[in-house]
């Protein structure tokens, strides 16, 4: 879950007066099959006792994960291969500065840093990515997420270490989750070949953490203080756990997220102000 969406939920939460409970858990009905024609190379479905499914290397909309159906991911499609997808390339060492505004006037700094560290997860070697929210210069939120790649060119998200603070204290950590944890599943924050109208989940444990995505566009022109982008993909991210919330993201090739705007359960915009690649 972006950090955005979970600190408007806090926000939505508190004004209401109202305790809020995890959502009823999801069981997983649906086994991500794969086919001849479209499936993604990383993901094995689980086969019946008669049929082994042999994943292709080429995905497809119908191949990518959506809401709670279960993956198996194959170590062996991630040993080795760097993340160097496009729209998101993850050098170590590299670092984006984002300045995020609202309609209420707030100004919150957000960094995010390509760490030289990895964390096994489902068997897979995840780069260690360290996210932390500041406002008048004290932390609001502190987070590590685990990103891998495969050897399709899929970028897969395997969970978050998610803090909140008020005052120098840990208020939360909703929205934490681990890929292979208490149910929770994979997810795809960037696919291989985004097309337009391509749909994924990008998290999944259960009441937690449901973001899912849909390609908008692959030609869009974005300004941003840290340059000007023509041919950036944009995303529509949303979850069902808050549906008035819906988030456009946009990636600029060589670079990464550039730009971030709430377009629906609010009134906010992330924008890139400095980037440093690894």
């Amino acid at each position: 879950m972006t950090p955005r969406i979970r600190r408007l939920l806090a926000v939505l939460v508190s004004s209401a007066a109202i305790a809020c409970g995890p959502s009823p858990s999801r069981s997983p009905a649906v086994t991500v099959t794969a086919s001849a024609s479209a499936s993604a190379a990383s993901i094995s479905a689980t086969p019946s006792p008669t049929t082994v499914a042999t994943p292709s290397p080429s995905p497809s909309p119908a191949a990518l994960p959506q809401g709670s159906e279960p993956v198996t991911l194959d170590p062996a499609r991630f040993a080795g291969v760097p993340i160097d997808h496009p729209f998101w390339p993850m050098a170590r060492g590299s670092r984006w500065v984002y300045r995020e505004t609202d309609a209420e006037g707030g100004n919150q700094k957000v960094e995010v840093t390509v760490t030289d560290q990895a964390k096994t997860i489902l068997g897979i070697q995840a780069t260690v990515v360290h996210d932390i929210v500041t406002e008048d210069g004290e932390v609001v939120e502190d987070t590590i997420d685990w990103y891998a790649q495969d050897t399709a060119g899929n970028l897969w998200y395997l969970g978050e270490d998610t803090k909140e603070y008020e005052g120098g204290v840990v208020v939360t950590t909703e929205g934490s989750w681990e890929a292979g944890v208490k149910g929770a599943q994979p997810g795809i924050i960037l696919p291989a070949a985004p097309t337009v109208g391509m749909t994924y989940r990008q998290e999944y444990y259960a009441g937690q953490a449901e973001d899912a995505a849909e390609v908008l566009s692959l030609s869009q022109h974005v300004a941003v203080p840290f340059g000007t982008f023509d041919g950036v993909l944009q995303t529509k991210d949303f979850t069902p756990l808050d549906p008035a919330n819906v988030e456009h993201k946009f990636y600029a090739r060589g670079v990464g997220p550039v730009q971030v705007i709430q377009v629906a359960g609010g009134s906010s915009r992330e924008v890139l102000l400095t980037f440093e690649a690894g």
